[in-house]
């Protein structure tokens, strides 16, 4: 067995469990005004990484229709963000 960094041991590790989807979602929620600016962040009641979908909410009906024609632009930077291709769909709920 060869020898691993601790950084590297705990890509591994999350790769294999199922907390990597949980500690991306706590990584988007920390960067989500950068990605997507301080009005959509500030309207953005919550968002989730369930497998290769980023679920999002919110309860203001413009900011949905807005998000929805954003939805490739959106899996773009949070892709960029997470430094690999993970999301493949939005959902906007």
């Amino acid at each position: 067995m060869g020898e691993y960094s601790i950084g590297q041991a705990l890509k591994i590790f999350l790769q294999k469990s199922r907390l990597k989807g949980s500690i991306q979602g706590f990584q988007i929620t920390e960067v989500w005004e950068q990605i997507m600016g301080k009005t959509i962040a500030k309207y953005t009641e919550k968002i989730e990484i369930i497998q290769h979908t980023l679920f999002i909410s919110t309860t203001v009906a413009p900011l949905k229709n807005e998000l929805l024609y954003q939805k490739d632009k959106i899996i773009q930077r949070v892709n960029e963000a997470l430094g690999e291709n993970l999301i493949r769909e939005v959902v906007i709920k």
